[in-house]
């Protein structure tokens, strides 16, 4: 059988990350709890950025995207679907990506600014975002269809498509067409308060793995007592690889009655925790896409998530990599 093409194509969308590190003050003039995601209008994102005393730092960003750029770079051949903007962010965003080896040729292009993200990040490490779609907002689920999977062996989809159920359906059932194995991340637990019924719905038509976070899994499953490796068999009880990620507490994994405990790799210089369940999901769909056993797609994964956050914003930095890359693969 031919080997496909591609191995991981990411789908969400395509963001420009401002990252600024502020006090927990500050986030009293920000509406919404701390630690959360809320969608907002170039006019609030405007407000948000005039307070700030200093301009923010720039980075390709988005929940998928920072997924498909890691897998590149751990050396995985990928390619992404969203939708980018028509101005300048969105040319450096492409450009970032083809030059870490990511296939560029299925970017959609709009007719609006790109979208963009401003990550606050407190002293805790912990990020609040404030997220304005831009041009990702305009994809429409006509835009959608099988041809855009063609080649693809695994679809990996962020968890805020699913504010437009619509277009989270399109992309589901056209990679389920062409055959891909699926990912999600569930990327928000406002996401999952919102859409639980949906989400249970679509694990039972086709996917295979899902991500969640502390927030994200008691959100799935509100009430429900017990530590997470129980509520990591409660969400592999529905026929997927669960994949609970717990941050400096380490992860479980689970599918059907197996069932790991992931430890933590510890990290004294953290100052940023954006985009570290990114890399984490990067990490383990790297080593689950090669064959590698669970427990060890885990230790992967840790590898990835901490390295992560001890940089400012979601990306790895360039010096970083080497060293990455010989502790990830070389388990």
């Amino acid at each position: 059988m031919k080997e496909p093409e591609i191995e991981l194509a990411g789908i969400g969308n395509p963001i420009v990350d401002l990252v600024a590190q502020v006090p927990d003050s500050f986030l009293s003039g920000v509406p919404g709890e701390k630690g959360g995601m809320v969608l907002v209008d170039d006019a609030e994102m405007g407000r948000i950025l005039a307070l700030l005393g200093a301009p923010p730092a720039l980075s390709t960003g988005g929940s998928a995207a920072n997924a498909t750029f890691n897998a590149a770079r751990l050396g995985l051949r990928t390619t992404f679907i969203g939708k980018v903007g028509n101005d300048r962010l969105a040319d450096m965003f492409v450009d970032r990506f083809s030059a870490a080896g990511v296939d560029v040729s299925r970017f959609k292009r709009g007719s609006v600014a790109n979208a963009r993200c401003l990550a606050l990040v407190t002293p805790d490490a912990q990020r609040t975002m404030r997220t304005s779609l831009g041009a990702a907002m305009t994809l429409s689920p006509a835009e959608i269809t099988p041809a855009d999977f063609r080649g693809v062996r695994h679809a990996h989809v962020e968890g805020y498509l699913v504010f437009n159920h619509a277009l989270c359906e399109a992309v589901l059932n056209a990679a389920r067409a062409a055959g891909c194995t699926i990912s999600l991340d569930l990327s928000s637990f406002e996401i999952v308060n919102g859409s639980r019924d949906w989400m249970f719905g679509q694990f039972g038509r086709g996917i295979d793995i899902v991500f969640a976070n502390e927030d994200e899994i008691r959100a799935l499953f509100p009430g429900q007592g017990g530590d997470y490796g129980e509520l990591a068999r409660a969400l592999a009880s529905h026929n997927v690889i669960a994949g609970v990620k717990m941050g400096r507490e380490g992860a479980w994994i689970a599918r059907g009655d197996e069932v790991h405990r992931i430890a933590p790799v510890r990290v004294a210089d953290a100052v940023d925790t954006n985009g570290a369940g990114d890399a984490w999901a990067a990490g383990f769909l790297f080593g689950h896409l090669r064959g590698r056993p669970l427990a060890a797609c885990g230790r992967l994964a840790a590898i990835m998530g901490s390295e992560t956050v001890r940089h400012l914003g979601p990306m790895i930095p360039d010096c970083a990599w080497p060293e990455v890359r010989r502790r990830a693969l070389g388990i």
